[in-house]
């Protein structure tokens, strides 16, 4: 089973590896194709995206908080 395990490591690290190397590929074609006002507003959008998700997130795990203390309950967090 270790052997399996030490496999499938491998297998994500490969896959991650390959992300990473078309993430630079997409960004160069992306800096060849789009002026640097559109790639900056590209990149602000997508943090803004990820602001957004991270808000969500904290507002969810509030939510539950408050309904575990409402309902005299403790949670892990």
């Amino acid at each position: 089973m270790g052997s399996r395990t030490a496999s499938t490591y491998r297998i994500h690290e490969m896959r991650g590896i390959a992300m990473r190397r078309a993430l630079k590929r997409l960004e160069s074609l992306e800096g060849l194709l789009l002026g640097r006002g559109h790639r900056t507003a590209r990149r602000n959008a997508w943090v803004s995206v990820q602001e957004d998700r991270r808000r969500a997130r904290a507002r969810g795990e509030a939510e539950r908080l408050l309904d575990s203390a409402r309902e005299g309950t403790r949670h892990a967090t």
